[in-house]
């Protein structure tokens, strides 16, 4: 029983907790400032015995609605490797940094490997261009069968 429980222990210390956390920054901040946050964020996590596996920087995007006078945020997201107490000082420091309007952080089973899907996303609308609806009819069906001409007299 004592080798059992042993080997628990050792495994548990060698796996530690995988997080996504995700904050957002002022719109008017400059990007030099926006990666200084994001370096804060890391070296508060390396601090603490925690990993910083891969740090994402999303941009300036529009918010779904105003958050503290805020049309537009920085997200930046960082994929970290690290005990739950480091999330909770990771936390608990930018809630008081007044350049982050929101924060979140998610615990997943498994962090992503390679570009997260909204940097994915932002490849994939760059690389193809819309199409001009060439080859459809009136009403947007492909062989034009809408609806008949009012003017066809």
């Amino acid at each position: 029983m004592g080798r059992r429980q042993q080997s628990a222990k050792q495994r548990k210390h060698e796996t530690m907790p995988q997080y996504e956390h995700v904050f957002l920054a002022r719109q008017d901040l400059a990007q030099a400032q926006v990666d200084a946050l994001a370096q804060q964020a890391t070296q508060i996590i390396e601090s603490n015995d925690g990993k910083v596996i891969k740090t994402e920087n999303w941009g300036l995007r529009s918010l779904a609605y105003k958050i503290a006078k805020n049309r537009k945020a920085h997200y930046v997201m960082l994929n970290i490797d690290a005990p739950a107490g480091v999330v909770a000082e990771l936390e608990r420091q930018t809630a008081i940094n007044e350049d982050v309007i929101r924060y979140m952080t998610v615990k997943v089973d498994e962090l992503e490997a390679g570009p997260s899907v909204m940097m994915r996303k932002s490849e994939r609308s760059e690389r193809r261009p819309r199409g001009d609806g060439e080859g459809r009819g009136r009403d947007g069906d492909r062989e034009g069968r809408g609806r008949p001409r009012d003017d066809a007299e």
